[in-house]
């Protein structure tokens, strides 16, 4: 990876999704950036009370999903980092490597769904954060948009380092396809191709441990 305006699209990945994919085209296209960095998280903080498949199977999921488009890369920082995945200490380890070493420029734009920057007030240290990386949100049907009046309320002063993007308004959902999946139904047309395969190949979501997660 170059030096280049980046940004990071953290998450489950519990399975990749065509949403995921889009949603990091639309900030590529919008902000300009040269590329996206895929960050699977190995301990989510805010699901630790609920099933999650094992690292290595997301892990795998998002290599396949993004193996075609050069300027999607995985990064396998959280999942070989012991401990909760919080997003303030990933912002942190990227901004403290160097270009020169492989690693992601200075100025990082932290790529995510309106409804998670709802939650972002709840993160570890989220003004930190805030100081890291800049956040580009994305539109998702049937979640409200924060205005600068939210954002002001919440960070002031760095009302600047939030952006919401005009990308589409998505809607796919990963617990809605690991149910769909457990009752042996199609998801295609939800995800890659060769998650679909993926997930059928392990059996990844039986319906017995899913239908209530």
């Amino acid at each position: 990876m170059t030096s280049g305006a980046w940004g990071v699209l953290g998450g489950t990945f519990d399975p990749i999704h065509d949403g995921h994919l889009a949603l990091a085209q639309t900030a590529r296209e919008e902000l300009g950036l040269d590329g996206v960095l895929f960050v699977p998280a190995g301990q989510p903080p805010h699901k630790s009370d609920r099933i999650v498949t094992a690292p290595s199977h997301r892990v795998a999921m998002v290599a396949l999903a993004i193996a075609d488009e050069p300027a999607f890369v995985l990064s396998r920082l959280e999942v070989e980092r012991p401990g909760p995945s919080y997003a303030v200490d990933t912002a942190a380890a990227l901004r403290a490597q160097s270009p020169a070493a492989d690693a992601p420029p200075d100025g990082l734009s932290w790529i995510m769904s309106v409804e998670a920057l709802m939650t972002l007030p709840t993160w570890r240290e989220p003004r930190r954060f805030l100081e890291l990386v800049r956040v580009a949100a994305a539109p998702r049907l049937g979640a409200r948009i924060p205005g600068r009046a939210w954002m002001a309320e919440h960070f002031p002063g760095q009302e600047d380092r939030i952006r919401v993007l005009e990308g589409p308004e998505l809607g796919h959902s990963a617990s809605a396809i690991r149910r769909l999946a457990g009752q042996g139904r199609s998801i295609h047309y939800l995800v890659p191709p060769a998650v679909e395969a993926y997930i059928h190949d392990h059996d990844l979501y039986p319906a017995e441990l899913w239908s209530k997660n």
